[in-house]
């Protein structure tokens, strides 16, 4: 688990660079006001993160119709952490101060939730959708929804 955590580190180093570039153009060149610069920077980092996790630290042989809407949905959770905890230390500190304290907090709650759900393999290679996922998506299996 260490292995694949540094391996998620490092993919995130890469997602952290597109948030901050996105917070930082939008704050320094356009005025915005650097929480809600701050979750268009969250998006961006979660594009990055996404694609790269999915090959390189998880290797998932799952599908995006099962991965990618357990991911955003664990990446919503941590941009909701991420601006609130924005909120609360942009009136203490320097904005990109605050960033990377939000960052290093946002990692590690990412790296939990993706590790024990979103990527999830049994011993026999089935995701975790195939077993508590199919269970909470059956009933919506005629709305037409993406991951069904």
């Amino acid at each position: 688990m260490f292995v694949k955590f540094v391996s998620f580190a490092l993919v995130g180093v890469l997602g952290t660079f597109a948030h901050f570039s996105v917070l930082y153009a939008l704050v320094e060149s356009q005025g915005y006001n650097p929480v809600m610069a701050s979750g268009w920077g969250a998006i961006a980092g979660l594009i990055v993160n996404y694609i790269l996790n999915f090959k390189l630290t998880f290797n998932s042989r799952q599908s995006h119709a099962q991965t990618f809407p357990k991911f955003a949905l664990i990446a919503l959770f941590g941009m909701g952490f991420n601006l609130a905890l924005m909120e609360l230390l942009t009136h203490r500190i320097y904005y990109l101060y605050a960033q990377v304290l939000t960052t290093l907090a946002v990692l590690i709650w990412n790296f939990f939730a993706n590790t024990l759900w979103t990527f999830k393999m049994d011993k026999m290679g089935n995701s975790s959708m195939s077993k508590l996922g199919s269970v909470i998506i059956k009933p919506f299996a005629g709305l037409g929804l993406p991951f069904v």
